[in-house]
Protein backbone atom coordinates (compact mmCIF):
# COMPACT_ATOMS: atom_id res chain seq x y z
CA UNK A 1 0.00 0.00 0.00
CA UNK A 2 1.69 2.88 -1.13
CA UNK A 3 -0.97 5.31 -2.04
CA UNK A 4 -0.58 6.91 1.60
CA UNK A 5 -0.21 10.82 2.44
CA UNK A 6 3.14 11.81 3.97
CA UNK A 7 4.29 14.47 6.19
CA UNK A 8 8.32 15.47 7.38
CA UNK A 9 8.07 14.48 11.05
CA UNK A 10 11.22 16.06 11.78
CA UNK A 11 9.00 19.48 10.51
CA UNK A 12 6.33 18.80 12.81
CA UNK A 13 6.06 21.74 15.09
CA UNK A 14 4.42 21.39 18.59
CA UNK A 15 3.34 23.91 20.54
CA UNK A 16 4.19 24.54 23.81
CA UNK A 17 2.03 23.40 26.72
CA UNK A 18 0.45 21.30 23.75
CA UNK A 19 -1.97 18.67 25.90
CA UNK A 20 -0.88 15.11 26.09
CA UNK A 21 -2.39 12.29 24.36
CA UNK A 22 -2.70 9.33 26.38
CA UNK A 23 -1.41 6.06 25.39
CA UNK A 24 -1.76 2.43 25.86
CA UNK A 25 1.63 0.27 24.84
CA UNK A 26 0.97 -3.34 24.36
CA UNK A 27 3.80 -6.04 23.50
CA UNK A 28 6.32 -3.31 25.13
CA UNK A 29 9.04 -5.52 25.40
CA UNK A 30 12.29 -2.80 26.78
CA UNK A 31 10.51 0.33 25.14
CA UNK A 32 12.19 1.55 21.82
CA UNK A 33 8.59 2.09 20.29
CA UNK A 34 7.70 3.66 23.71
CA UNK A 35 10.96 5.91 23.94
CA UNK A 36 10.05 7.16 20.19
CA UNK A 37 6.64 8.12 21.26
CA UNK A 38 7.75 10.32 24.72
CA UNK A 39 11.09 11.71 22.49
CA UNK A 40 13.68 13.71 25.02
CA UNK A 41 16.69 11.79 23.77
CA UNK A 42 19.82 12.48 21.74
CA UNK A 43 20.82 10.10 19.10
CA UNK A 44 24.29 10.18 16.96
CA UNK A 45 24.54 14.08 18.00
CA UNK A 46 21.02 14.65 16.80
CA UNK A 47 18.49 15.59 19.40
CA UNK A 48 14.73 14.33 18.98
CA UNK A 49 12.40 16.63 20.84
CA UNK A 50 9.83 15.25 23.48
CA UNK A 51 6.29 14.28 22.12
CA UNK A 52 3.44 14.52 23.83
CA UNK A 53 2.44 11.56 24.57
CA UNK A 54 1.85 9.74 27.79
CA UNK A 55 2.14 6.19 28.32
CA UNK A 56 -0.04 5.38 31.15
CA UNK A 57 0.07 1.49 31.07
CA UNK A 58 2.97 -1.29 29.53
CA UNK A 59 2.32 -4.91 29.20
CA UNK A 60 5.12 -7.40 28.35
CA UNK A 61 5.92 -11.17 29.65
CA UNK A 62 9.39 -11.32 28.45
CA UNK A 63 10.17 -10.53 32.51
CA UNK A 64 14.09 -9.05 31.66
CA UNK A 65 12.45 -7.11 28.67
CA UNK A 66 9.72 -5.47 31.26
CA UNK A 67 13.03 -4.85 33.79
CA UNK A 68 14.98 -2.82 31.37
CA UNK A 69 11.99 -0.97 30.70
CA UNK A 70 11.23 0.17 34.38
CA UNK A 71 14.48 0.84 34.53
CA UNK A 72 14.62 3.41 32.40
CA UNK A 73 11.50 4.68 32.33
CA UNK A 74 9.00 6.03 34.81
CA UNK A 75 6.41 3.35 34.12
CA UNK A 76 5.68 0.01 35.61
CA UNK A 77 5.27 -3.41 33.40
CA UNK A 78 1.81 -5.23 33.67
CA UNK A 79 4.01 -8.91 33.11
CA UNK A 80 0.87 -10.71 33.19
CA UNK A 81 -0.21 -12.50 30.05
CA UNK A 82 -2.33 -9.97 28.25
CA UNK A 83 -4.72 -12.62 27.26
CA UNK A 84 -5.45 -13.26 31.53
CA UNK A 85 -5.62 -9.99 31.97
CA UNK A 86 -9.39 -7.94 32.83
CA UNK A 87 -10.05 -5.00 30.92
CA UNK A 88 -12.23 -3.30 33.70
CA UNK A 89 -9.76 -4.39 37.03
CA UNK A 90 -6.19 -4.72 34.99
CA UNK A 91 -6.18 -1.48 32.27
CA UNK A 92 -6.33 2.36 34.24
CA UNK A 93 -9.71 3.83 34.38
CA UNK A 94 -8.89 7.05 31.93
CA UNK A 95 -9.27 8.10 28.54
CA UNK A 96 -7.09 6.63 26.11
CA UNK A 97 -6.30 8.12 22.87
CA UNK A 98 -3.52 5.65 20.80
CA UNK A 99 -3.20 2.22 21.85
CA UNK A 100 0.34 0.77 20.49
CA UNK A 101 1.10 -2.65 19.76
CA UNK A 102 3.52 -4.49 18.06
CA UNK A 103 1.96 -7.86 18.71
CA UNK A 104 4.86 -11.13 18.26
CA UNK A 105 6.19 -11.35 14.92
CA UNK A 106 7.75 -15.07 15.34
CA UNK A 107 5.21 -16.31 13.17
CA UNK A 108 5.37 -14.11 10.38
CA UNK A 109 8.78 -14.25 10.23
CA UNK A 110 10.92 -14.85 7.19
CA UNK A 111 13.95 -16.34 9.66
CA UNK A 112 10.61 -18.46 11.48
CA UNK A 113 8.62 -21.56 10.57
CA UNK A 114 6.25 -19.39 8.94
CA UNK A 115 3.06 -20.50 10.64
CA UNK A 116 1.37 -17.35 10.02
CA UNK A 117 -2.07 -16.84 11.93
CA UNK A 118 -2.06 -20.61 13.18
CA UNK A 119 0.17 -20.07 15.28
CA UNK A 120 -1.48 -18.67 18.51
CA UNK A 121 1.58 -15.99 18.90
CA UNK A 122 0.28 -14.70 15.35
CA UNK A 123 -3.56 -14.46 16.78
CA UNK A 124 -2.10 -12.10 19.86
CA UNK A 125 -3.57 -9.19 17.53
CA UNK A 126 -6.88 -10.19 18.46
CA UNK A 127 -5.70 -9.52 22.14
CA UNK A 128 -4.93 -5.47 20.80
CA UNK A 129 -8.74 -5.35 19.19
CA UNK A 130 -9.91 -6.30 22.45
CA UNK A 131 -8.29 -3.43 24.15
CA UNK A 132 -9.31 -1.35 21.23
CA UNK A 133 -13.17 -2.60 21.89
CA UNK A 134 -12.67 -1.14 25.23
CA UNK A 135 -10.95 2.25 25.17
CA UNK A 136 -12.29 3.08 21.37
CA UNK A 137 -9.06 5.35 20.72
CA UNK A 138 -8.73 7.47 18.62
CA UNK A 139 -6.33 6.29 16.87
CA UNK A 140 -4.20 2.49 17.09
CA UNK A 141 -0.20 1.96 15.52
CA UNK A 142 0.48 -1.62 15.46
CA UNK A 143 3.85 -3.16 13.90
CA UNK A 144 4.88 -6.05 12.71
CA UNK A 145 7.50 -8.02 9.79
CA UNK A 146 7.20 -7.21 6.35
CA UNK A 147 6.60 -11.27 6.38
CA UNK A 148 2.87 -10.77 7.76
CA UNK A 149 2.61 -9.30 4.14
CA UNK A 150 2.50 -13.09 2.12
CA UNK A 151 2.19 -15.36 5.62
CA UNK A 152 -0.57 -17.50 3.79
CA UNK A 153 -1.74 -19.94 6.61
CA UNK A 154 -4.96 -19.13 8.53
CA UNK A 155 -6.29 -19.73 11.84
CA UNK A 156 -6.47 -23.52 11.40
CA UNK A 157 -3.51 -23.82 9.66
CA UNK A 158 -4.50 -24.18 6.14
CA UNK A 159 -2.54 -22.36 3.22
CA UNK A 160 -4.74 -19.98 1.62
CA UNK A 161 -5.12 -16.68 -0.70
CA UNK A 162 -5.42 -14.25 1.68
CA UNK A 163 -2.72 -12.82 3.56
CA UNK A 164 -2.00 -12.42 7.46
CA UNK A 165 -1.96 -8.98 6.36
CA UNK A 166 -5.31 -8.84 5.02
CA UNK A 167 -7.01 -10.50 7.49
CA UNK A 168 -5.81 -8.36 9.95
CA UNK A 169 -6.59 -5.08 8.56
CA UNK A 170 -10.03 -6.41 8.02
CA UNK A 171 -10.27 -7.69 11.47
CA UNK A 172 -9.25 -3.85 12.37
CA UNK A 173 -11.61 -2.33 10.29
CA UNK A 174 -14.26 -4.64 11.10
CA UNK A 175 -13.97 -2.98 14.60
CA UNK A 176 -15.19 0.50 13.73
CA UNK A 177 -11.43 1.48 12.31
CA UNK A 178 -10.09 2.70 8.69
CA UNK A 179 -7.04 1.30 8.29
CA UNK A 180 -4.09 1.05 6.36
CA UNK A 181 -0.01 0.18 6.37
CA UNK A 182 3.12 1.00 5.07
CA UNK A 183 6.47 -0.57 4.76
CA UNK A 184 8.71 1.72 6.61
CA UNK A 185 12.47 1.18 6.28
CA UNK A 186 14.45 2.33 9.12
CA UNK A 187 17.46 3.09 7.31
CA UNK A 188 14.97 6.16 5.55
CA UNK A 189 14.64 8.14 9.15
CA UNK A 190 18.63 7.97 9.88
CA UNK A 191 18.52 4.72 11.48
CA UNK A 192 22.02 2.90 10.32
CA UNK A 193 19.84 -0.15 9.62
CA UNK A 194 18.38 -2.27 7.25
CA UNK A 195 15.26 -2.97 8.82
CA UNK A 196 11.89 -3.00 7.34
CA UNK A 197 8.60 -3.32 9.36
CA UNK A 198 4.63 -3.03 8.31
CA UNK A 199 3.25 0.00 10.32
CA UNK A 200 -0.43 -0.53 10.42
CA UNK A 201 -2.30 2.49 10.90
CA UNK A 202 -5.96 2.72 12.34
CA UNK A 203 -8.17 5.57 12.58
CA UNK A 204 -11.70 5.57 14.49
CA UNK A 205 -14.35 5.90 11.97
CA UNK A 206 -16.58 8.36 13.44
CA UNK A 207 -13.29 10.58 13.37
CA UNK A 208 -12.07 10.33 9.90
CA UNK A 209 -11.11 8.06 7.16
CA UNK A 210 -7.34 7.24 5.51
CA UNK A 211 -7.09 10.07 3.67
CA UNK A 212 -6.77 11.65 6.93
CA UNK A 213 -3.77 9.58 8.27
CA UNK A 214 -0.04 10.36 7.60
CA UNK A 215 3.10 8.63 7.94
CA UNK A 216 6.57 10.02 7.89
CA UNK A 217 8.20 11.14 5.05
CA UNK A 218 11.47 9.48 3.59
CA UNK A 219 14.39 11.87 5.05
CA UNK A 220 17.30 9.67 4.18
CA UNK A 221 18.21 8.08 1.11
CA UNK A 222 21.04 5.84 -0.08
CA UNK A 223 23.18 8.40 -1.99
CA UNK A 224 21.80 11.33 -0.89
CA UNK A 225 20.25 12.96 -3.96
CA UNK A 226 16.86 12.60 -3.26
CA UNK A 227 16.47 14.06 0.09
CA UNK A 228 19.86 15.56 0.80
CA UNK A 229 20.96 13.09 3.24
CA UNK A 230 22.62 9.35 2.61
CA UNK A 231 21.47 7.09 5.02
CA UNK A 232 23.75 6.47 7.85
CA UNK A 233 26.21 3.73 7.83
CA UNK A 234 26.91 0.95 10.60
CA UNK A 235 30.21 2.77 10.31
CA UNK A 236 28.93 6.44 11.37
CA UNK A 237 26.46 4.56 13.77
CA UNK A 238 29.15 2.43 16.12
CA UNK A 239 33.25 3.15 15.21
CA UNK A 240 33.86 4.89 18.19
CA UNK A 241 32.74 2.37 20.34
CA UNK A 242 35.66 -0.15 18.68
CA UNK A 243 38.18 0.58 21.14
CA UNK A 244 35.83 1.19 24.25
CA UNK A 245 35.40 -2.11 25.50
CA UNK A 246 35.96 -2.52 29.19
CA UNK A 247 37.09 1.48 28.60
CA UNK A 248 33.93 4.10 28.69
CA UNK A 249 30.95 5.10 30.96
CA UNK A 250 29.05 4.14 28.36
CA UNK A 251 26.77 1.41 29.37
CA UNK A 252 26.50 -2.08 27.83
CA UNK A 253 30.07 -2.17 25.95
CA UNK A 254 32.17 -4.71 28.59
CA UNK A 255 33.28 -7.69 27.43
CA UNK A 256 30.36 -9.53 29.31
CA UNK A 257 28.04 -7.34 26.52
CA UNK A 258 29.36 -9.58 23.90
CA UNK A 259 28.51 -12.78 22.46
CA UNK A 260 31.42 -15.49 22.90
CA UNK A 261 30.15 -18.00 20.40
CA UNK A 262 32.45 -19.35 17.86
CA UNK A 263 32.73 -18.59 14.65
CA UNK A 264 33.22 -21.19 11.73
CA UNK A 265 35.59 -21.08 9.27
CA UNK A 266 34.34 -21.98 5.29
CA UNK A 267 30.88 -22.58 6.86
CA UNK A 268 27.48 -20.67 5.80
CA UNK A 269 25.31 -20.19 9.04
CA UNK A 270 23.47 -17.46 10.73
CA UNK A 271 25.79 -14.60 12.16
CA UNK A 272 29.10 -16.33 10.66
CA UNK A 273 29.80 -13.14 8.94
CA UNK A 274 30.69 -9.59 9.54
CA UNK A 275 28.45 -6.39 8.71
CA UNK A 276 29.84 -4.22 6.26
CA UNK A 277 31.13 -0.57 7.35
CA UNK A 278 29.63 1.77 4.76
CA UNK A 279 26.51 0.64 4.31
CA UNK A 280 23.55 0.21 7.21
CA UNK A 281 23.63 -3.11 9.34
CA UNK A 282 21.51 -6.30 8.46
CA UNK A 283 18.69 -6.14 10.32
CA UNK A 284 19.49 -6.63 14.10
CA UNK A 285 17.68 -9.86 14.77
CA UNK A 286 15.93 -11.27 18.06
CA UNK A 287 16.42 -14.84 17.98
CA UNK A 288 20.17 -15.08 16.87
CA UNK A 289 21.24 -17.60 19.97
CA UNK A 290 24.25 -15.76 20.34
CA UNK A 291 25.04 -15.88 16.93
CA UNK A 292 25.46 -11.80 16.26
CA UNK A 293 27.48 -10.67 13.17
CA UNK A 294 30.41 -9.69 13.81
CA UNK A 295 32.25 -6.00 13.61
CA UNK A 296 33.45 -5.18 10.95
CA UNK A 297 36.99 -4.25 12.37
CA UNK A 298 39.46 -6.95 13.16
CA UNK A 299 42.84 -7.20 14.72
CA UNK A 300 44.99 -9.21 12.25
CA UNK A 301 45.90 -8.38 9.01
CA UNK A 302 44.00 -11.20 7.29
CA UNK A 303 40.34 -9.48 7.56
CA UNK A 304 39.44 -13.43 6.41
CA UNK A 305 41.03 -14.42 9.48
CA UNK A 306 37.82 -15.09 11.94
CA UNK A 307 40.09 -15.43 14.85
CA UNK A 308 40.70 -11.58 14.73
CA UNK A 309 36.65 -11.20 14.58
CA UNK A 310 34.60 -9.98 17.53
CA UNK A 311 31.25 -10.03 17.62
CA UNK A 312 28.69 -6.77 17.82
CA UNK A 313 28.49 -5.79 21.61
CA UNK A 314 24.91 -5.27 23.28
CA UNK A 315 25.81 -1.89 22.87
CA UNK A 316 26.94 -1.46 19.15
CA UNK A 317 23.46 -3.22 18.29
CA UNK A 318 21.34 -0.79 20.65
CA UNK A 319 23.09 1.72 18.50
CA UNK A 320 22.29 0.41 15.16
CA UNK A 321 18.90 0.47 16.28
CA UNK A 322 19.18 4.19 17.41
CA UNK A 323 18.79 3.67 21.03
CA UNK A 324 20.04 6.66 23.10
CA UNK A 325 23.69 5.96 25.09
CA UNK A 326 21.44 6.67 28.14
CA UNK A 327 19.30 3.59 27.45
CA UNK A 328 20.89 0.86 30.10
CA UNK A 329 20.20 -2.77 29.19
CA UNK A 330 20.15 -3.75 33.13
CA UNK A 331 19.98 -7.64 31.55
CA UNK A 332 22.37 -10.81 30.76
CA UNK A 333 23.92 -10.24 27.51
CA UNK A 334 21.62 -13.13 25.77
CA UNK A 335 18.30 -11.48 26.89
CA UNK A 336 19.94 -7.57 26.12
CA UNK A 337 20.22 -9.14 22.72
CA UNK A 338 16.53 -10.49 22.26
CA UNK A 339 15.49 -7.44 23.59
CA UNK A 340 17.11 -4.88 21.68
CA UNK A 341 16.04 -7.34 18.28
CA UNK A 342 12.53 -7.01 18.89
CA UNK A 343 12.48 -3.68 19.82
CA UNK A 344 11.35 -0.58 17.27
CA UNK A 345 13.97 1.80 16.60
CA UNK A 346 13.20 4.41 18.41
CA UNK A 347 14.38 7.18 16.13
CA UNK A 348 11.97 5.34 13.30
CA UNK A 349 9.39 5.36 16.47
CA UNK A 350 9.72 9.58 16.96
CA UNK A 351 9.12 9.66 13.21
CA UNK A 352 5.67 7.64 13.19
CA UNK A 353 4.72 9.64 16.63
CA UNK A 354 4.68 12.72 14.96
CA UNK A 355 3.39 11.58 12.19
CA UNK A 356 0.27 11.04 14.35
CA UNK A 357 0.45 14.02 16.29
CA UNK A 358 0.00 15.91 12.96
CA UNK A 359 -2.92 13.55 11.96
CA UNK A 360 -4.47 13.56 15.54
CA UNK A 361 -4.02 17.62 15.36
CA UNK A 362 -5.25 17.70 12.37
CA UNK A 363 -9.13 15.92 12.90
CA UNK A 364 -11.82 18.14 12.43
CA UNK A 365 -13.57 16.34 15.07
CA UNK A 366 -11.87 14.74 18.73
CA UNK A 367 -13.74 12.92 19.71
Amino acid sequence: MENVNRINAEKVKIPANTKKYNIVSLFSGCGGMDLGFEGGFDFLGKKYDSNPFNIIFANDIFKQAADMYEDNFDQKVERRDIKELDLNKDFPDEPVDVVLGGFPCQSFSYAGKRKGLSDPRGQLYLQMIRVIDHYKPKMFIAENVDGIRNSRKNKEGQNVDTSALDTILHDFDEHGYNVQYHVLLAADYGVPQMRRRVIIMGIRKDLGDVTNEYYPLQTYDLTGKNTGRKWLTAKDGIDDLWNKVNKTVIPNQTSRDISKAKFYPGKKMQGNNRIAADRPSPTIRAEHHGNIEAHYRTTLPDENDMNGWRRLSVRECARLQSFPDTYNFTASASSAYKAIGNAVPPVLAWNIARSVYYTLNSLKSKK
